[in-house]
């Protein structure tokens, strides 16, 4: 069973579905764990850098035809 720590409150939650700490009520920091979570709390740079390389590949798409 696995164990997560509260970063918060250092107590041990053995709850594996749990996103919340039950002591305190801190985020355990399990929701950002895949690719646009990572992205979502990084740098915002490379956000906007991803939307205007999208927003550039729909014109030369679009510009193709």
């Amino acid at each position: 069973m696995p164990e997560y720590i509260c970063p918060n409150c250092k107590n041990v939650i053995y709850d594996e579905d749990a996103l919340l700490c039950h002591f305190c009520g801190e985020s355990l920091g399990k929701a950002g764990r895949g690719f646009i979570g990572r992205i979502r709390y990084q740098n915002k740079k490379i956000i906007w850098y991803f939307i205007i390389f999208l927003i550039l590949l729909i014109f030369i798409f679009t510009g193709l035809k």
